[in-house]
Formats: C-alpha cells, structure tokens, sequence
C-alpha cells in the first residue's frame, strides 16, 4: 500500500499509478449475499449446478458486484494521511471487459487522471482497472470521481 502525506501531494501524481490493491477473493458466498441484497437472482449467479452447463462453465459474478468491490480496493492500494474522509461522487465510464467465475481472485490499479482542488479537499478523477489472477484480461475498467476532505 502506498502512503501519501497530503491530499495535495496528489496533484504532481496525475498520470501515474497511485497504488495496487491486495488480491480479493469473489466467492460463492459474496455473490450469493450480493444477489441478496440487490434481489438479482439470475442463474448464472446463484445456480451453480446449472451454471457449470451455461456458458461459462461455472457461477460468474454480477457486474454490479464486481465494481461494489472498488472502495475495499481503494482502501488497500493507498492511503492518504490527514483525510477525514473520502465519498464517491459518481462514475464517468466503466465497461465489464470479461466475466468473473466463481473463487476469482481480484485487485485494482488505481491511476490519477486528474485532480481540482475543492472547498475543504480535492476531487479527483481515477482510472481503476479490475484484474483477475491469472488473466491478461482487465474485467472492469472504470473511472471513479472520489472527493476526499481534509
């Protein structure tokens, strides 16, 4: 995990890479808690029986459930000394770019693609780029609009 001061350290580092996550597990049991709580019961999801006949060969996770991921990612790749406190403000662009089969193991790339100084903090725009374990595939690229307070 990388470590920063400042909030304002950030803005020499747009264009670069801020931190890596650790790796998460998506098993069974969060997809099936993920179906839950959003009521997405769809059986490529929840039907691991019928799942390893569908075309996928195994339950995948939801889209959803894969991008709710980014704030435990975020959390684990950097932190930033001084900041009360950090919200999502909203999301420019993300596109699911392969599926995510049961017992995958995730992390993100978090790269700073701008920063503006805002009343009491920054806002800051993010490309995260999702990987799977042992594929050369991305399986979610986003970029996230976070505001973090000082």
């Amino acid at each position: 995990m990388k470590r920063f001061a400042t909030i304002a350290e950030l803005q020499a580092l747009v264009g670069q890479e801020l931190g890596v996550s650790d790796w998460i597990t998506v098993d069974q049991r969060r997809i099936d808690l993920f179906a839950e709580a959003t009521g997405d019961h769809q059986w490529i999801h929840v039907d691991p029986a019928k799942a390893a006949t569908g075309p996928f060969g195994a339950t995948v996770a939801h889209g959803f459930l894969t991008l709710s991921l980014l704030p435990e990612m975020a959390a684990g790749a950097f932190e930033i000394d001084g900041s009360r406190m950090g919200v999502n403000y909203g999301l420019n662009r993300v596109r699911f770019t392969a599926p995510v089969p049961v017992d995958s193991r995730l992390r993100g790339r978090f790269k700073l693609l701008s920063y503006e100084a805002i009343e009491g903090g920054a806002q800051m725009a993010m490309e995260v780029t999702m990987e799977r374990e042992g594929s050369p595939k991305p399986v979610c690229v986003a970029e996230s609009i976070v505001r973090r307070f000082i």
